[in-house]
């Protein structure tokens, strides 16, 4: 009798995809606040709190998004690869 193991490259695929989708979540969601704390200040001549929400937001979306755009694209290719099986570069 053979017991399928899971894979621990599946699993760990599995988990890096579940934290990219969460960390641009975070990110578009921090840009999302930016641009509509802006979207306020400009329509009511830039109170401080708009500037220091606007500014926050676009930092935190800087800081935050691209290392899970990077690893999206990786885990993509990755999946992608898998599906079409090996291909010999040479």
């Amino acid at each position: 009798m053979v017991s399928e193991q899971p894979d621990p490259v599946l699993e760990k695929r599995a988990r890096v995809a579940h934290v990219v989708k969460i960390a641009l979540r975070v990110g578009y969601a921090a840009f999302l606040v930016a641009i509509v704390a802006f979207a306020i200040g400009l329509a009511s001549d830039f109170p401080d709190w708009a500037v220091i929400v606007s500014i926050v937001g676009l930092a935190t979306a800087i800081v935050v998004l691209p290392l899970p755009i990077v690893l999206g694209y990786g885990v993509r290719a990755a999946e992608r690869e898998e599906r079409q099986g090996p291909t010999h570069h040479g």
